[in-house]
């Protein structure tokens, strides 16, 4: 009998050791995910704080021809920087939770079908949650949206409205009936002309530090 309730008190144990161990993981894991930049408006501020995602970036404009500040920009409306950023959540009936109105994840607010396109296209994996991964997609649908709309990659008006409506909806001119996304679309063309001139000012700073480090 003493035998058994040792065993059983052992069992306990591990099985509390492993829910401690995992909580532990996980928790190291949230603590490793990158905060949302502190100033917000000002693009010098935003890579000077997180150098990588200036490298980032320029793979981004390298890969796809889309401008840094505007590919920043929409990173920035969609969902302020936050790794986990999802849009509301829906409610049945008003009150019972019913999911989330989409199915937008991550930096860029891709949703499924547009990321799985974005995989298949490119045969990139990649996780919505990563920085990189989040610019490349940004990158790569606006470059498709030029290739098939014919609009400019440093038009981020109507760019960021394609985005928003996708392309057969940016086509039916969907947006017309949206005046709060028109108004949206206004802030992001001109936060992305805010983080052009900025970038302007430390370009050369933020070029000799990547040099340095590599």
């Amino acid at each position: 009998m003493v035998e058994r309730i040792q065993a059983v008190s052992s069992n306990k144990r591990r099985q509390l050791l492993s829910w401690v161990t995992m909580g532990v993981a996980v928790g190291l894991l949230a603590g490793c995910a990158t905060p949302p930049p502190k100033k917000q408006d000002n693009l010098c501020s935003i890579f000077r704080e997180n150098p990588s995602w200036y490298d980032d970036a320029v793979d981004m404009q390298e890969e796809w021809g889309t401008p840094i500040n505007v590919a920043m920009a929409f990173v920035k409306q969609e969902s302020s920087f936050r790794h986990d950023a999802r849009p509301p959540k829906d409610y049945l009936l008003g009150f019972i939770p019913w999911g989330h109105v989409s199915s937008a994840y991550g930096y860029a607010q891709a949703q499924d079908p547009a990321w799985q396109d974005f995989q298949k296209a490119t045969g990139h994996g990649g996780s919505r949650t990563n920085f990189d991964d989040s610019l490349m997609f940004i990158g790569w649908y606006t470059n498709e949206t030029r290739r098939q709309l014919g609009l400019s990659l440093w038009d981020p008006y109507n760019q960021y409205l394609a985005y928003h409506e996708g392309r057969g909806g940016y086509k039916r001119k969907t947006y017309n009936s949206k005046p709060s996304l028109i108004k949206v679309a206004r802030k992001v063309e001109k936060q992305a002309k805010d983080y052009g001139w900025q970038l302007k000012q430390c370009r050369q700073e933020l070029e000799d530090n990547r040099s340095w480090f590599f």
